[in-house]
């Protein structure tokens, strides 16, 4: 059994296994930036919120990660203080994490339908100004998420690893999703929005200290070969017609209409589920979400990226399917488990995709551009989701998500998933030539 797991683990060397330990403590300390999402989400409730009103306020806090290209650019172009990666990844980290910080230290209060921010006992501010200090620690852990991101392409690709690292990631954001299921549903069974702030504020500061002793970087420079050189990529990349049908593909996937905020509102209104309870689902879909993580590091090095396209579409409209006969706590529970690990493995199949679309020298900006295409489209399918569940209702709903989901089959066609499959080969094979 032993001899099993060695030889599929993928980190053979002791510099893949320093990577996966930095990307996977990272990506935990960026899963923890949800623990207050449940709180938030029936606070408002509790305020007279629709779901759809809930809805707009998650797609305007998660404005900072539709505009992650912009980071990428900027680390791409500028080094700060010698280093590409290194100083912008302190700066954000600390920034996200002494903005949560001043949001569990200030005191939200209700009064009827108007709610203030006291901060330090001193100042009252409007619920604006409390909610430009949540976009500000959106924007650190988005920016510090896109530099986590350029180091896994970066490094991952020579070594035939971005598959590989992202499972890591990934399975490390899930067991964070463990904790904030059952965290997250206690803390909105009591409504501790201030508990919720102050524990995630803790974890930008966890990433501070990992870029402190984990990241290893060449000096840059800022000269005008090297922007020519990446301005040069750019220009390329956006003059071909791939980079385009791939981010159309992956947007086209996750917009189909989900439920979103407005899932809350049928768990609770319907079926009546806790706070509690709701928490403990989220809990366990995060545990499955690990074992298909697991799963996927080496479906990801034995499998084209074609047939993994394939499987997730095929995935996805099931699981969608399944949500029909949710109806009661034993129905969410098998549902729950079984969308986790399948939901995690179509999920790094389409990460794996924009990895390996990524042309070298720009890998922050177009790595970000396609997550940022995959979060509004995540985000907008929320949205017009919850809008929808008001409109025609849960089951209807459900049906119109897995249909949009089963038309991507339609799109395989023009994205040529063997010539991205085979140019990040032989990019792996010229990268890793003159590291060797």
């Amino acid at each position: 059994m032993r001899a099993l797991l060695a030889r599929l683990n993928p980190f053979k060397t002791r510099e893949a296994k320093r990577l996966a330990f930095l990307f996977g403590v990272v990506y935990f300390a960026q899963g923890m930036w949800y623990l207050p999402e449940q709180t938030i989400t029936i606070v408002l409730k509790d305020r007279g919120l629709s779901a759809s009103q809930v809805a707009d306020f998650a797609l305007i806090a998660w404005l900072p990660w539709f505009v992650k290209p912009i980071y990428g650019l900027l680390s791409d172009f500028v080094p700060l203080f010698g280093r590409r990666r290194q100083s912008y990844f302190l700066l954000t980290s600390a920034a996200a994490g002494l903005t949560g910080l001043l949001l569990a230290w200030g005191n939200w209060i209700a009064t009827g339908q108007v709610w203030t921010f006291n901060l330090f006992g001193l100042t009252t501010f409007t619920v604006v100004e409390g909610f430009a200090l949540f976009f500000l620690m959106a924007l650190g852990l988005a920016f510090t998420d896109v530099l986590t991101d350029a180091m896994m392409v970066e490094s991952g690709r020579p070594l035939r690893l971005t598959g590989a690292f992202q499972s890591a990631q990934w399975a490390c954001i899930t067991l964070a999703s463990v904790l904030v299921g059952e965290l997250g549903g206690q803390l909105a069974e009591t409504r501790s929005l201030r508990t919720a702030f102050l524990l995630a504020a803790c974890f930008p500061l966890m990433s501070l200290s990992m870029g402190l002793t984990f990241v290893r970087e060449t000096p840059a420079r800022a000269s005008r070969a090297a922007f020519l050189e990446t301005w040069k990529a750019i220009r390329a990349t956006l003059g071909g017609r791939e980079i385009w049908l791939v981010a159309g593909f992956i947007f086209f996937f996750w917009f189909s209409p989900s439920l979103g905020p407005a899932f809350l509102y049928y768990q609770t209104d319907t079926l009546g589920f806790s706070q509690q309870f709701i928490g403990r689902l989220a809990a366990l879909g995060s545990v499955a979400g690990v074992v298909g993580a697991v799963l996927y590091a080496p479906l990801s090095r034995r499998v084209s990226l074609k047939s993994l396209m394939h499987i997730s579409i095929a995935l996805g409209t099931l699981s969608t399917l399944s949500y029909l006969f949710y109806r009661g706590a034993a129905s969410a529970v098998i549902i729950t488990v079984v969308f986790g690990a399948i939901g995690m493995i179509f999920n790094l199949g389409f990460l794996d995709l924009a990895a390996r679309s990524c042309p070298p020298h720009v890998e922050a900006t177009f790595f970000a551009a396609l997550m940022s295409v995959l979060n509004a489209g995540t985000k907008l399918s929320e949205n017009v989701g919850a809008r929808l569940y008001e409109t025609v209702g849960y089951e209807r709903l459900v049906w119109i998500s897995a249909v949009m989901t089963a038309l991507t089959w339609l799109l395989m066609p023009l994205v040529k998933f063997d010539q991205i499959d085979a140019r990040a080969r032989e990019a792996a094979g010229a990268e890793a030539a003159p590291a060797s």
